[in-house]
């Protein structure tokens, strides 16, 4: 039936197995996300998603009252989970995170589901990806084993993942205009159709249905991303697309509270608003980086 008929009647219409198998196929890649994480010594922790600040800034915020002040749903854990490094070393979230943009879209919800992980004591950010590439092939053989029925139903093909390709990201930008005779007009960030010819590629190149994207510009990343020391004009930071989609963006945050004072204040932005986050980094912290992955995205593709 209809999409909008499904809706009407929801209580009802998840009973059908194909609508159900999708629910369980979501809860077994959050079971193995959360086994594989807690097997490598990561600790669960849960923060706030009422605040007086955002950690992504832009537009995209919902605002509230909160007893006569005003407030924000939170749109990523990313200062609680860099604070909590200080604390154990290796924590993550599985929780919703909220943005106020339309979801008429195939990418986009305004209320979704971050799998966020972060963990100190990184060599650099290839620490990290090699972290996410471990937890998605151990996720996957393990919904290969707990959701067979559910998978067959809906005839979905699980990836197999040996190695996942890395390109940087100028790099990548002149290989889908080059390839597929495309100029593009946004220079520091994919747009969509980039994503699927650059993903369309790699598959056809190395089999592979995820690859990596490094090296992102650093105007178009948060103000507390390492800034590459060969070129200061890129981040140590990457995103992760599957099939034709970005669905991890993650990357090697600065440590030292210099260095993150001063990129603050190069961004026109006021120290004095994030006195509480600074504290971490004038009280020492390691070297370390995350990342935050869409689980609606995972589950789509």
């Amino acid at each position: 039936t209809s999409l909008e008929a499904k809706l009407n009647n929801r209580a009802v219409a998840l009973r059908n197995p194909r609508e159900r198998a999708t629910f369980r196929i979501q809860e077994g890649i959050t079971r193995g996300f959360r086994d594989f994480l807690y097997n490598n010594g990561f600790t669960e922790i849960h923060t706030p998603k009422l605040g007086a600040k955002s950690a992504e800034g832009g537009a995209n915020l919902f605002k509230l009252e909160y007893f006569h002040r005003p407030a924000i749903l939170q749109q990523s854990p990313q200062f609680y989970k860099q604070m909590m490094v200080g604390v154990f070393e290796r924590v993550y979230e599985i929780a919703p995170v909220f943005r106020a943009e339309k979801h008429d879209t195939a990418r986009h919800l305004n209320e979704y589901t971050s799998v966020d992980f972060e963990m100190g004591y990184i060599e650099n950010f290839e620490d990290i990806m090699a972290m996410e590439q471990e937890m998605l092939r151990y996720t996957f053989g393990r919904l290969q084993e707990t959701c067979g029925a559910e998978l067959s139903l809906l005839k979905a093909e699980v990836p197999v993942i040996t190695e996942i390709p890395r390109i940087r990201f100028s790099e990548a930008k002149e290989l889908v205009s080059r390839v597929y005779k495309r100029a593009f007009s946004e220079k520091l960030d994919f747009e969509p159709e980039e994503e699927k010819l650059l993903c369309e590629y790699v598959k056809k190149t190395t089999g592979s249905d995820f690859v990596f994207v490094t090296h992102y510009p650093s105007a178009k990343r948060p103000f507390y991303a390492m800034d590459s020391r060969e070129n200061p004009a890129e981040t140590e930071s990457f995103d992760l697309l599957f099939r034709g989609l970005e669905v991890t963006t993650g990357g090697q945050r600065i440590h030292n509270y210099r260095e993150q004072v001063e990129k603050i204040e190069s961004r026109g932005m006021h120290v004095e608003a994030f006195e509480s986050y600074l504290m971490m980094h004038r009280c020492g912290m390691p070297p370390h980086g995350g990342l935050g992955l869409g689980l609606e995205r995972v589950t789509a593709r």
